[in-house]
């Protein structure tokens, strides 16, 4: 369990602002899922991510580095490198008043903070959630990994870099409302309604405290960071078979709440998502698009409505010809 005091800190990136390094791909492994999408007689790709990873990564596989080079746009969730995005972020994780834990959970995740040398209030200031999110990332740090090295942010920075069209499939705000369990906001009303909606509200009530306190459990017994290494490695492996059996291993399926939470944060997000996609597809520009790992798989899965949606998929393995 968790400890009052810190006697080891885990350590920090060497690199603050890393990007993929494309030009030296050819020496190493494809990672990760990707899919080579096809229609109107035109290629695009569906990549799938992790939102955490390591310092060899930054070096992709050539398919990886071959599908990037063909491309002209570079589709993520959200472009972490955005302006806009990064300040709605900010906006809807910051604390509120009607969000705010009772005392004993509070005080536990203060309690892991100082583990992870943290000061004790260091996460006050954003919604439990990203608290959880942040003891999670600070825990994967020991195993090697790194939010810095997320897939996805690497990606952001190569794109930015060579300047090709990087896009946003999603807002921050629908991210937030599936976060936090809230209803999809309002279509706007009029031309002249705001384009960045208001920070979701909704008050702290037992199914949040019952989500943190599960949460806490398996960091304080030691059962969630085995759980990020895992699908690190299955990601590192292209263990699509172990990405597969995702609900079977990730602890996140046992009770109805958790079942619901899963479909909220993934399957009802992927139709939107595949939208996205086939309209910058159908502008004809030629995409690349990356997403967490696990939007792909599954009935609900990315390449399945994207094969709904007229596209022919293949998936692009290391090992195939």
């Amino acid at each position: 369990s968790a400890t009052d005091h810190a006697t080891d800190c885990p350590p920090a990136p060497i690199d603050s602002a890393p990007a993929l390094q494309i030009d030296s791909a050819l020496g190493a492994p494809d990672r990760g899922f990707l899919w080579r999408i096809r229609k109107d007689g035109r290629d695009a790709y569906l990549y799938g991510t992790v939102h955490i990873g390591k310092a060899a990564w930054r070096t992709p596989g050539p398919r990886v580095a071959q599908a990037l080079a063909a491309s002209d746009t570079l589709a993520l969730e959200l472009d972490p490198l955005d302006p806009d995005v990064l300040r709605r972020l900010q906006l809807g994780v910051a604390a509120r008043p009607e969000r705010t834990l009772p005392a004993a959970l509070a005080q536990r995740i203060e309690r892991l903070a100082r583990a992870e040398c943290l000061a004790p209030l260091a996460l006050s200031g954003v919604i439990p959630e990203i608290q959880i999110a942040a003891l999670l990332g600070l825990q994967a740090r020991r195993d090697g990994l790194h939010s810095t090295f997320g897939v996805d942010t690497l990606l952001a920075r190569w794109g930015h870099a060579k300047r090709v069209m990087v896009v946003s499939l999603e807002t921050p705000e629908l991210q937030l409302r599936a976060m936090q369990n809230l209803p999809p906001p309002p279509e706007p009303t009029s031309p002249t309604s705001p384009t960045a909606p208001a920070a979701p509200t909704a008050a702290a009530g037992p199914e949040l405290h019952r989500s943190i306190a599960h949460a806490l459990d398996a960091i304080e017994t030691g059962r969630a960071r085995p759980l990020l290494a895992r699908i690190a490695q299955i990601w590192e492996n292209g263990d699509l078979a172990g990405l597969q059996n995702y609900a079977a291993w990730c602890e996140c399926m046992d009770s109805a709440p958790q079942r619901a939470e899963t479909r909220r944060s993934l399957d009802a997000r992927n139709p939107a998502l595949a939208d996205a996609i086939a309209a910058l597809h159908a502008r004809g520009q030629h995409v690349f698009a990356a997403v967490g790992s696990l939007h792909l798989i599954g009935s609900l899965g990315l390449p399945a409505l994207l094969a709904q949606r007229g596209f022919q998929i293949e998936r692009l393995s290391a090992d195939a010809p």
